[in-house]
């Protein structure tokens, strides 16, 4: 586990991209990006030669980016929109995301956050609150250390009507059919992909650390490396997801991080772990089994009220089915993988929470954001931890999550976990997100017409 690293003087803003730009004098544009409430990346690109300005000044965007759905159109209740004119915030770059687009040539790109003009964290970006959220645990003298890990499916490109089917395997081009989790053979099959993959994390300074084979044909998993920059590990992992979506264009396949693209295979999830630092770098779980608790307890009682946003989408609750190794329940385990919060085995130093609900359609600024308000609010509260489920926990009791958006989308709005995150952010998210279901059940399927145009 990395430890807290002292501070070490920054090398200025400006200085940092004359430097790029003179290292990289054959670059023609630069993508500035920022991730919208549904981890979408949206932004402007730019010529190479104005990078120096919009350190110097900022650049535009308008608020409404926050506002928009999984389609891109505006959604006007969350009043971001025409009701506020539809006006300009200043973005920022962030430095350490400046890097070459191994994909593009002489592309560059990097991550942006946004600002109000006089300067003011924007309260509707997710990373604003999420870095709102850490600073209140920094308050209390804890220091989070995470590590997010990804699932996905690689799917065949060619497939007709959107209907998922997985890839050829490379060497063999045999259709992959089998659940082989853990294999190496598959490893071994996707060698080149891999090896794409780890060779783009490496120019954009993205730590990727493990890939395996999951539990369905075509799935896999990378795990980031821990880090005590949880805003980074953010950035990470949405620069992670990119990167992995351009390396399986160029090798003919689609990566899907839709939370269930198969109804008869598990879902792909977003697993976090966290563990608690203090300020010298120790890890406050592995010796302190009364936080450890008082922040379990904090994560259970807001579970049901965060699953809004850590199922974001219609398809996300697809995911929540027995026995396709996804939680149901609010509850959590020693070395456990049928619960929801699990403490991986391992030495105790390294003792930390695995968080194994959210969907890989999250945003995992939004989920980190929860994550550490629920956690605080654990702490400041001094929460009773209900005991640790061993064996199957689907035949324990216990507080049984949201299974309909509708639902979950109900119990956030009435949920403490609207105010910890504040009534502003949560009104844009739940707008957003009901606007979304409403306009997703006003849909008419080929589904309902097979079983019904004839029939009644």
């Amino acid at each position: 586990m990395l430890k807290h690293q002292p501070q070490i003087e920054p090398v200025s803003l400006l200085q940092q991209v004359e430097d790029f730009l003179a290292l990289h004098p054959q670059l023609e544009s630069v993508d500035l990006m920022l991730s919208d409430m549904n981890g979408v990346i949206r932004g402007k690109r730019i010529e190479a030669a104005s990078l120096t300005k919009i350190v110097k000044e900022g650049m535009c965007l308008p608020a409404s980016v926050f506002a928009l759905d999984i389609c891109g159109e505006t959604v006007e209740e969350t009043g971001l929109g025409f009701e506020q004119g539809d006006g300009d915030r200043i973005c920022h770059i962030l430095p350490h995301s400046l890097s070459l687009i191994p994909w593009k040539k002489n592309a560059g790109q990097a991550l942006v956050t946004m600002h109000e003009v006089n300067g003011e964290p924007f309260f509707a970006d997710p990373r604003q609150l999420l870095s709102k959220k850490l600073a209140g645990l920094h308050q209390q003298g804890l220091f989070p250390c995470v590590a997010i890990e990804w699932e996905f499916y690689l799917l065949d490109a060619r497939s007709e009507n959107r209907e998922p089917k997985a890839p050829l395997l490379p060497k063999s081009q045999q259709r992959m059919q089998q659940t082989q989790v853990y294999s190496l053979d598959e490893l071994d099959e996707f060698a080149e992909f891999i090896r794409d993959i780890q060779e783009y994390c490496h120019t954009q300074n993205i730590p990727s650390d493990n890939v395996i084979a999951e539990y369905a044909p075509g799935q896999f998993e990378v795990t980031l490396q821990h880090q005590t920059d949880p805003l980074l590990a953010c950035d990470q992992a949405i620069l992670l997801k990119r990167a992995i979506k351009a390396v399986a264009k160029q090798h003919g396949y689609v990566a899907t991080f839709m939370a269930k693209p198969y109804a008869e295979h598990s879902g792909n999830g977003c697993h976090v772990h966290i563990s608690m630092l203090d300020q010298h770098g120790k890890n406050r779980f592995s010796n302190d089994q009364q936080l450890l608790e008082f922040a379990l307890a904090g994560l259970l009682d807001t579970m049901p009220q965060a699953i809004a946003l850590l199922a974001p989408n219609a398809n996300s609750y697809r995911r929540f089915q027995p026995d396709m190794f996804v939680p149901l329940q609010a509850n959590w385990g020693w070395d456990n993988r049928t619960v929801a919060l699990r403490i991986p085995s391992g030495s105790k130093a390294n003792r930390r929470i695995e968080h194994r609900v959210s969907g890989a359609d999250c945003n995992p600024y939004i989920v980190m954001a929860a994550l550490f308000a629920g956690i605080e609010y654990g702490i400041s509260q001094q929460l009773v931890c209900p005991p640790p489920i061993a064996g199957d926990a689907s035949k324990v009791p216990a507080p049984a999550l949201p299974s309909s958006w509708e639902q979950a989308l109900e119990t956030f709005s009435q949920s403490t976990l609207w105010s910890l995150l504040g009534d502003d952010f949560s009104h844009v998210y739940y707008a957003n997100k009901l606007n979304e279901l409403q306009r997703f059940e006003a849909q008419v399927t080929p589904l309902e017409q097979q079983w019904y145009q004839q029939m009644v």
